[in-house]
């Protein structure tokens, strides 16, 4: 007897092959044929998009509006962001005379999907009727490059919007094989490697585009997004402003813009621009959100608090409002907000991300009044959801650790002493998220002497770049390869780091570097700055794995989406910290969280001296200091120490005996 898996896979081929003999009578105009095939099909097939689709392409062509409109319901239902279905959803509106729906439904369509050229072109003729100037242009902009490109560059395009990269990126390399200098396919080329993460890639493809052609807009557009993403904050914000200023009236350049403002601390000019594009667009969710996400890093709670439900009363599943109220930390939510984001959190026609959003700002509010269960529910749902989206391995991570171990010895670094750039400058907060790493950061900054950075992503830049390019499932050159360098290659990547961290300081002698995940490259930063400080921001095992699984990240962290996941991790981190005290003994400064809350006085005096400063009053005061704080922890440290949330985990201990028994506490 065969095994389920095997009668599914046989069961699938053999759909794949009807469905495409119903498209082909689809192409062939044999649409009562074709109705009959696709029934029959759908009928021993559990909901497939590509099925209910195809129904409702065939049921409109054959002017069934009712039973189209069913199917593409029944299709959003399990698939809510299928552009093409919101497409055919504006074909029957549009066919209706409906100009409300057609248009929402062509909106949603390109949001989703901007390679959809027929649904730019509706909403060229669509905008022209309703007299909406901006929208025309924009859209013909839209039509008009779209309908510029070569033969196949198009549906690479909607492949590439519908995620289906190996897909897409199989096609278009073979189409730059015919066509090597094509811009369009390196910036498609480029857009998959941003989306999966190779951003190096990305960034040099682009750069490629733009010198051959630099009047490219969304080359150059795509361009400051992965500079952003490379957290090359400055640059991003030099292309953007070229960007706005070569087409000042465009919406998306200055949103752009704006955001990339924020970036570089120039908060209250991102507000003003996210303000004139809401002149245009007042009730625009992911609008309000930002300048939400603006007035927080600038202090400005209130505000912050008051776009953020502007945000999510524009549109009442979007779950990153509600999840960016909750984790201001400071606020709760009421229980209107709870019955909102619990209705749409049960919605089938929620996102993914959404829900996620909504699971992990709900665990928050549970907690915030004390309904454990509940917490404890929505907080492990959103974990597993995240975890779902990731291919994180533990075993994988405990052998890079193994190859850090292996690679920088006592030895190694015995016979490189006197290697890298002499310079002190640098002061390296490390450790695992939720440890209290942006309050140590603040303490310091907090010192005439000392300019407090962000979470600098230089020292992984390296990393990258040392590691090489490889195959899937190819070991990284990284850190074996850290034997292979010169000392004066090793001298030029200190003096690099310096020169490429210098536009995120003012004009202290030292700054900080608060990345925490370069704890697992501390042997690589004292190679090329031997004489950098380095803080390991510590927190007592349950309390900071706790902490860090009730925490959405932006990106990153995917560790800290399971319980054992997360346990495993912490037990390395200390088996890697362990080691790197052994290599450098004395130059590791171990700072608990829990004793600075309890006594913070001489916890801050020993990182003061360890830092070979001398003690300031502000740096007691650390929550008067004005500063833009970008991480979770922003409206924490600007408020005097308190010991809330030291023993948060207590409350739920006894939904935390598996994570206790993994940590072995």
């Amino acid at each position: 007897m065969e095994n389920n898996d095997s009668a599914v896979s046989r069961f699938e081929a053999a759909t794949n092959v009807e469905l495409r003999e119903v498209q082909k009578m689809l192409q062939a105009n044999r649409l009562e044929e074709a109705e009959a095939a696709i029934d029959k099909v759908a009928a021993g097939q559990p909901a497939d998009p590509e099925i209910l689709y195809t129904s409702a392409v065939i049921k409109r062509l054959l002017k069934k509006q009712d039973a189209a409109l069913l199917a593409l319901d029944q299709l959003h239902d399990g698939w809510p962001e299928h552009s093409r279905g919101y497409q055919e959803k504006g074909l029957i509106w549009m066919a209706r005379r409906d100009s409300g729906r057609t248009v929402a439904a062509f909106e949603e369509a390109v949001a989703l999907d901007p390679a959809l050229i027929s649904s730019w072109k509706a909403l060229c003729g669509l905008y022209q009727l309703d007299g909406n100037h901006r929208g025309f242009l924009e859209a013909k902009k839209r039509y008009d490059h779209l309908r510029s490109l070569q033969p196949g560059l198009l549906a690479i395009s909607t492949l590439v919007n519908e995620k289906r990269f190996e897909i897409a990126e199989s096609r278009c390399r073979q189409f730059l094989q015919q066509h090597p200098d094509n811009v369009e396919a390196m910036r498609l080329l480029a857009k998959i490697g941003s989306e999966v993460g190779i951003f190096d890639d990305a960034e040099r493809l682009l750069e490629k585009v733009l010198a051959l052609s630099p009047n490219f807009e969304m080359a150059r557009f795509d361009y400051v997004v992965v500079l952003q993403k490379r957290q090359k904050f400055f640059q991003a914000f030099e292309e953007a402003l070229a960007l706005m200023t070569a087409a000042p009236d465009d919406y998306n350049y200055r949103r752009l813009y704006a955001n990339t403002c924020v970036d570089v601390g120039r908060n209250e000019e991102a507000i003003n621009l996210y303000h004139d594009v809401l002149t245009v667009d007042p009730e625009n969710p992911q609008m309000l959100l930002m300048c939400g996400h603006a007035a927080k890093t600038a202090g400005l709670v209130d505000d912050a608090i008051g776009y953020y439900q502007r945000s999510y009363l524009a549109r009442p599943d979007f779950g990153d409002a509600f999840w960016s109220l909750a984790n201001l930390k400071t606020y709760k939510l009421s229980l209107e907000e709870r019955q909102i984001a619990e209705e749409n959190e049960a919605s089938a026609k929620t996102s993914l991300e959404d829900r996620i959003h909504l699971n992990f700002a709900l665990g928050k509010a549970y907690e915030d009044c004390d309904e454990i269960e509940l917490s404890f529910k929505h907080y492990e749902r959103g974990n597993q959801l995240q975890l779902g989206k990731t291919s994180y391995t533990a075993q994988q991570v405990a052998d890079e650790f193994d190859a850090q171990i292996d690679a920088c010895s006592v030895s190694f670094f015995e016979d490189r002493q006197g290697w890298g750039h002499p310079a002190a400058d640098p002061i390296f907060i490390v450790g695992l998220p939720r440890a209290g790493s942006t309050l140590l950061e603040q303490i310091l900054a907090s010192h005439s002497h000392v300019d407090g950075t962000r979470e600098l992503p230089n020292i992984l830049q390296l990393v990258a770049e040392l590691g090489g390019r490889r195959r899937l499932g190819e070991r990284a050159r990284y850190p074996e390869v850290l034997s292979d360098l010169s000392r004066g290659r090793v001298d030029a990547l200190g003096k690099r780091y310096l020169e490429e961290t210098r536009s995120h300081r003012a004009n202290a002698p030292y700054f900080t570097d608060k990345m925490p995940n370069n704890f697992r490259h501390i042997g690589l930063i004292k190679l090329i700055l031997p004489n950098a400080r380095i803080i390991d921001a510590r927190r007592k095992p349950i309390a900071c794995c706790w902490s860090a699984y009730k925490q959405l990240f932006a990106a990153g962290q995917a560790y800290t989406y399971g319980i054992e996941e997360i346990a495993r991790y912490y037990r390395d981190y200390l088996r890697l910290m362990d080691h790197w005290e052994k290599v450098f003994p004395g130059q590791i400064l171990r700072i608990y969280y829990e004793e600075v809350v309890e006594d913070i006085e001489p916890q801050v005096k020993r990182i003061i001296e360890f830092c070979e400063l001398d003690m300031e009053p502000g740096c007691l005061e650390f929550y008067k200091t004005k500063r833009s704080v970008s991480t979770p922890s922003s409206e924490q440290v600007r408020q005097p120490i308190y010991r809330q949330g030291i023993d948060d985990w207590k409350k739920f201990e006894t939904h935390l005996q598996p994570l206790k028994a993994y940590l072995g506490v």
